[in-house]
């Protein structure tokens, strides 16, 4: 028998699930990777044949969501970095459409962040992200308002990440966040404390930096973006194999195989995710794995939140009303925290095609302002 709640008004429902009503693909797991790269046992950098090599052996088969390829703080050959990204990226892209390819830039109007915009104009079918270093901090809003229109000229699919790494940033976050073309901001911690003077340490800073992050995950939430966490500087031995996806494998390896700095870093994506952020950076390709199970659902969690959400529609109390769910009493505010836990295994890609059929069926069933209490992110007007 068919609920009631499936007899909204049509017009004020999600049609279709796509990028554009539900703010895209989130970034995800985003690996910074090195452009060209220092060899500490030979003591120089590579050439640009030794860089092509390693990037396709490395680059063209990662796990990660997103490829940050950084020409600003973490590159000291940046006018060889240009040139190898101008002939590796065109490959890269035709070799993995899944991922998305960011480009951190320097720092706006300055002479390397004017040739960045060269390379970025050669490519513009190539970079998905323009990730906008110590964003605002000269320049104020203005800088995402300009370089917002030189990208709308280049490609207007791709789009802006500010780099919070001031408190002059944080404090007009707002203003930095208010373009369609910024949908998540990054929190820098290392730059951010730096400016405050405050001393942050690679197992602590989620709390020495805690209200801080809270600050600009309340103005991110108010303006419907996401926030990336921090990235970690820690370095391990090993990965974690990529089958694992349970909370339960997760502990099993990181009690018999994992090293302390694979532990502080899961804990750290862990809280990240409860928190509700919407990607996170590493330098390690051994965290990257960990780093996606901490942040995505597991398929047990889906599947109960599916569960749950069936419930809800067959006692017709999607909208209002309780029902007893595993000796558990539910409303709607948990029917939400269902949803939102579907939209963001969505988001992280990890909802297969049938559940993400599911999915739109309930949002079909929501009005659009009971969405937009669930998810900010995505146009919806």
């Amino acid at each position: 028998m068919q609920s009631k709640t499936t007899k909204q008004d049509p017009k004020s429902n999600i049609k279709k699930l796509n990028y554009e009503v539900l703010g895209g693909i989130w970034p995800g797991i985003q690996l910074y990777y090195p452009p060209i790269k220092y060899s500490p046992s030979m003591g120089i950098y590579e050439e640009l044949d030794a860089a092509s090599k390693r990037m396709k052996k490395h680059a063209h088969t990662t796990e990660a969501h997103t490829l940050v390829f950084d020409l600003e703080d973490g590159c000291r050959q940046k006018d060889l970095s240009r040139k190898l990204l101008e002939n590796e990226l065109p490959a890269l892209r035709d070799a993995r459409p899944d991922i998305t390819i960011a480009i951190r830039v320097n720092s706006f109007r300055t002479e390397e962040y004017m040739k960045d915009m060269k390379l970025i104009k050669k490519l513009p079918e190539c970079i998905d992200v323009v990730m906008l270093s110590k964003a605002g901090e000269v320049y104020g809003s203005a800088e995402i308002r300009d370089l917002s229109n030189e990208l709308d000229r280049l490609n207007q699919s791709i789009t802006i990440q500010p780099i919070i790494e001031h408190p002059k940033s944080l404090k007009i976050s707002p203003d930095l966040m208010a373009f369609p073309t910024v949908r998540h901001v990054v929190f820098g911690i290392h730059d951010f404390s730096k400016a405050m003077g405050i001393n942050i340490t690679p197992i602590g800073w989620l709390d020495e930096l805690n209200f801080f992050l809270n600050q600009l995950m309340f103005e991110a939430r108010i303006s419907g973006k996401g926030v990336i966490g921090g990235v970690e500087t820690l370095i391990g031995q090993g990965a974690m194999p990529s089958n694992f996806l349970e909370p339960h494998d997760v502990r099993r390896w990181l009690d018999l195989h994992g090293d302390d700095e694979a532990r502080i870093v899961y804990k750290h994506a862990v809280r990240e995710r409860e928190l509700g952020l919407t990607g996170k950076q590493v330098i390690h390709p051994g965290h990257i794995h960990l780093c996606k199970v901490a942040y995505t659902p597991s398929p047990t969690d889906i599947s109960l939140k599916i569960r749950i959400l069936k419930a809800a529609i067959a006692a017709d109390a999607l909208l209002g009303g309780a029902i007893k769910f595993d000796g558990e009493m539910l409303d709607p505010p948990m029917f939400g925290k269902a949803l939102q836990t579907l939209l963001r295994a969505y988001a992280l890609r990890a909802l297969k095609e049938d559940d993400m059929d599911f999915t739109l069926d309930v949002l079909n069933q929501l009005p659009l302002q009971v969405i937009r209490q669930n998810w900010p992110y995505g146009d919806m007007e």
